[in-house]
């Protein structure tokens, strides 16, 4: 009997075991539950008046096309591998004339590479371009190819997240290499939560020079009477012929190398039910070549010339300029490092459960002497379960960059200069509206994928030295199941 007894007493306590196992045993929540796979599509287009290709004159016309497709997978519980692919397609007035001859003169039709250089024309006759209208030069348009992929990690209690990144892209005359990681901790209930992020991008350039520019490199000061202007007349000022056009102050760069360097340290605290606030601060590096090969810029003390049509000389720097190029100086200079640090804050109030509002501010600064303000609000306002829609506005406004000046106020004493009005000082709002369509139940379904969210945006940017631009964005994400 007292054997029975003792035999109770243990499967009692066995069982008593397993149900106390039983009970701390917690379910752990993937952190992503199926693959999702997002389509972004996107429209640019701009135009403006101070091309930098042009010295600070000139057509800024240009669109790009890009769309990316980011595929995340989860590999289990803890891990999700994101990867990122993306293409975008520009044509660009402004860079089109890199080249800007007409192909009936010196340029034969212009292009970018190796080729455009060693197919010169002789001999020709009544060449001709303009800062306001694209030429038809190969250099007018581009693609740029990029691939970025992302490794997250999450602890059990999903207080932890570490990730690491790498990425490649690459156009014409540029080539991107970027490395990078980060760590999220998360504290307080998840109330609280400090991110730090670093990164890293060694890029190449592949310089390609103004055409006037690239074969005095070649040939000196007798490149008029070879190569690609071999028979071509050059203009001074008044429209006569001259031979004096040489720009002794330009060589080509050294240094190909443009080396990037970030850390983000970021802090995020929710402060009451109904507002959520976080700081970031960043610290960034760059070094090598830092300017653009091939804008051009103009000497305030130095003689004028050109090619093309004698009686545009007088209406260059205006829209009636139908058919003459002015010949560069030189190319921008710049420092070949540059630091910069942005300090922003967002601050997200809930109104109630129909609205709420994102604000946002940033201020910048870097050693080149540009200091620069950004406020923004956007108010998502919710229409029922599944449709959001959201206006929004931006306010941008910077001071002018130590090395920049205008079209043709720059003198040749001087160490560095640049004609780019994205150094220059100006303010542009930006206007916009978004809508997004949430499918909590995934019920709409294209083949095995489950449709999440459709969203779609519309910006409007103006800048008041003239600068334009109309941004339309698309993204689509799905669920497989």
């Amino acid at each position: 009997m007292r054997k029975i007894v003792y035999v109770i007493v243990l499967l009692i306590n066995v069982v008593a075991i397993a149900q106390t196992q039983d009970t701390t045993t917690t379910f752990k929540k993937r952190v992503l539950e199926n693959t999702e796979i997002d389509f972004l599509f996107s429209y640019y287009k701009q135009d403006g008046v101070h091309s930098p290709v042009a010295g600070g004159i000139g057509s800024e016309k240009l669109t790009d096309i890009a769309s990316n497709i980011v595929v995340a997978v989860p590999l289990n519980e803890d891990d999700v591998l994101t990867f990122d692919v993306g293409i975008s397609a520009y044509t660009s007035a402004s860079s089109s004339n890199i080249n800007p001859f007409n192909a009936t003169g010196a340029s034969g039709g212009g292009g970018k590479d190796d080729k455009q250089w060693n197919n010169k024309a002789t001999a020709a006759t009544n060449p001709y371009g303009t800062p306001w209208q694209a030429s038809s030069g190969a250099s007018g348009n581009d693609q740029l190819a990029s691939v970025v992929a992302n490794y997250s990690h999450s602890s059990d209690d999903r207080n932890t997240i570490w990730n690491g990144d790498v990425s490649f892209s690459n156009e014409y005359d540029y080539t991107s290499a970027g490395f990078g990681g980060g760590l999220t901790k998360l504290f307080n209930q998840k109330n609280t939560e400090i991110g730090l992020k670093v990164n890293a991008y060694l890029d190449q350039w592949r310089p390609i020079y103004p055409t006037e520019l690239h074969e005095y490199s070649l040939y000196g000061s007798n490149f008029q009477n070879q190569g690609y202007f071999s028979g071509v007349t050059v203009l001074d000022q008044n429209g006569n012929v001259s031979n004096g056009y040489l720009p002794t102050a330009f060589t080509t760069y050294n240094t190909k190398n443009r080396n990037s360097y970030s850390a983000s340290l970021s802090f995020s605290q929710i402060l009451s039910k109904r507002i959520q606030m976080s700081v970031f601060v960043d610290v960034l590096k760059q070094e090598g070549l830092l300017a653009t090969p091939y804008q051009r810029v103009y000497f305030a003390d130095k003689s004028n010339y050109y090619i093309g049509q004698a009686q545009y000389i007088p209406v260059y720097e205006t829209t009636e300029n139908k058919g003459v190029y002015r010949l560069a100086d030189d190319i921008e200079r710049l420092p070949n490092t540059r630091f910069k640090v942005p300090i922003g804050t967002r601050i997200n109030f809930y109104i109630n459960e129909y609205v709420v509002a994102k604000t946002y501010y940033r201020y910048y600064e870097d050693n080149w002497g540009i200091q620069a303000h950004t406020a923004s609000i956007e108010l998502p306002i919710k229409l029922g379960q599944k449709f959001t829609v959201y206006p929004m506005f931006r306010y941008y406004v910077q001071t002018a960059s130590d090395y920049f000046a205008p079209f043709e106020k720059h003198v040749s004493t001087e160490k560095y200069y640049t004609s780019d009005y994205d150094l220059s000082a100006f303010n542009a709002r930006q206007y916009g509206f978004g809508v997004s369509y949430l499918d909590i139940l995934l019920g709409s379904k294209i083949w095995k994928f489950g449709l999440k969210n459709i969203d779609f945006r519309y910006n409007h940017y103006a800048r008041n030295d003239g600068m334009t631009a109309n941004i339309v964005s698309l993204g689509i994400k799905f669920i497989t199941q």
